[in-house]
């Protein structure tokens, strides 16, 4: 058996809790990091008698997210019991869809690569264990809460790929605020599947639960692929399983032997009735639907001549990029204003460890920054520490007309003069075709102007009298 051409097989589960106020079938509150147990009732918990109510606001956001991903949607969908005995799951089965989903046949692309959606459908969570020395607690606030599971198609040929995915996905339900997205709060967990495929037989698939940082995706993904290849290079067989990433070790462990589907005893929900979705109500969501992230780089390449890494740095952060466009209304030069904030003010943002909109100078302060700068009114040897102390608030913009170059022509000229004359040997240098020197005498002159020129102004005054003479 031959392994040099191996082929990597990696298809994914991705469950993304929905942004919604109250629960899927219930009206408990969804909040994050509640006291244990406190936002339950007896539908969550399953209580016998108790009837579910679908959570329109959740189908709503489920169907925006099936549309941003071109899939089909099934105008009568169905939901299901899928049966499984574990502490987390009071009722002993979970609310999901299994046959009818709310969509199908989708595709998203990655890198210009067509990556298939075999389905989109809605489920509730199931609570949460917790993990002691000695014991494990069961917490059901999460039990109930919306979620939207999708399902592709093993099109994923490495873990880098699977990255990529996940990451424009991520943009994209931040973008059209159907999930906050937040891998570590439980928000967006991934479920891969792995297989090897060489002379057109595969091996066994094996997927790894629960996954809930993109680092642990992509090191979990490598350390199985390689494992399932040391098993088969040795001619043994690899064996079906659910497994665990192991964050410490760095490997992945058994939890269980896969289940086939039937294990899952699945019928149809007595207790709600056909999910139907209007052309009406498809309509109406598709005109939410302004503008995907990846059509707003295009755009935002296209109308302000920027490149294209940086709108790629732009556009991963929506808040960011509502504020970008909001800065280009007001600045003079856009190449300078994009470029000094992907440089500096994404520095000042990751330093203090703060979002856009807890950056300390208002819009229009920066904008204004921006536009003496452009203006050739701020001198640049000193331009950075200005900055920085105006972000501190230890000074003002009132403060910035100390800075601001407006010596009269004839004070810049008398300096000039009055530097080349104490520096008559660098001149000789430079007439003798030293003309590196110029960049000395440069420094001479905006420091005897106490930095309130601008150093390209005095280069080309420089050139201009050194070439004359």
């Amino acid at each position: 058996m031959e392994l040099n051409n191996y082929e990597v097989i990696i298809g994914l589960e991705i469950h993304c809790q929905l942004k919604t106020q109250s629960k899927l079938f219930c009206s408990c509150p969804t909040e994050f990091n509640k006291e244990a147990n406190i936002n339950v009732c007896p539908i969550c918990l399953g209580f016998p008698g108790v009837l579910p109510v679908l959570n329109k606001k959740a189908v709503e956001l489920a169907l925006k997210l099936a549309l941003a991903l071109n899939c089909e949607i099934n105008k009568k969908s169905f939901f299901a019991r899928k049966h499984y005995f574990y502490p987390d799951l009071p009722k002993g089965y979970q609310i999901t869809q299994y046959k009818v989903p709310l969509a199908y046949n989708g595709y998203f692309l990655i890198n210009n690569k067509k990556i298939r959606i075999r389905r989109v459908h809605l489920e509730e969570d199931s609570g949460k264990l917790i993990h002691t020395a000695n014991e494990t607690l069961v917490d059901f606030n999460r039990a109930g809460v919306p979620l939207v599971e999708i399902v592709t198609e093993p099109d994923f040929r490495s873990p880098k790929e699977v990255v990529s995915f996940i990451e424009e996905l991520k943009t994209i339900l931040i973008y059209l605020d159907i999930s906050d997205a937040d891998m570590e709060k439980g928000n967006l967990r991934c479920e891969p599947n792995i297989s090897l495929r060489y002379n057109n037989y595969s091996s066994e698939r094996r997927e790894i639960k629960n996954l809930n940082s993109i680092k642990n995706v992509y090191y979990a993904l490598k350390y199985e692929i390689e494992y399932q290849r040391s098993v088969l290079e040795k001619r043994e067989k690899v064996e079906r399983a659910t497994l665990l990433w192991n964050e410490k070790e760095r490997k992945t462990e058994i939890m269980r032997t896969k289940e086939e589907e039937e294990d899952y005893r699945y019928f149809p929900e007595p207790d709600l009735p056909p999910l139907v979705i209007s052309e009406e109500e498809i309509a109406k969501i598709k005109e939410e639907i302004k503008e995907l992230p990846q059509e707003r780089k295009k755009r935002l390449i296209r109308e302000y001549n920027i490149k294209e890494k940086f709108a790629e740095i732009i556009i991963k952060d929506k808040n960011l990029c509502e504020y970008y466009e909001n800065l280009m209304k007001l600045v003079k030069d856009k190449n300078l204003a994009t470029n000094w904030l992907i440089n500096e003010v994404l520095r000042v943002l990751n330093e203090k460890n703060i979002e856009i909109n807890k950056f300390p100078l208002k819009i229009e302060e920066l904008g204004y920054f921006l536009n003496l700068l452009s203006d050739n009114q701020l001198p640049m040897g000193n331009i950075k520490k200005i900055f920085y102390e105006l972000v501190e608030k230890k000074i003002t913009l009132k403060d910035l007309e100390k800075f601001s170059i407006k010596k009269k022509e004839e004070d810049l000229d008398k300096i000039i003069i009055e530097v080349l004359e104490k520096e008559k040997e660098v001149v000789e240098k430079y007439k003798k075709g030293k003309k590196g020197v110029v960049g000395y005498l440069i420094g001479k002159i905006v420091k005897a102007a106490k930095g309130k020129v601008d150093p390209r102004e005095v280069r080309e005054k420089i050139i201009k009298i050194l070439e004359k003479d």
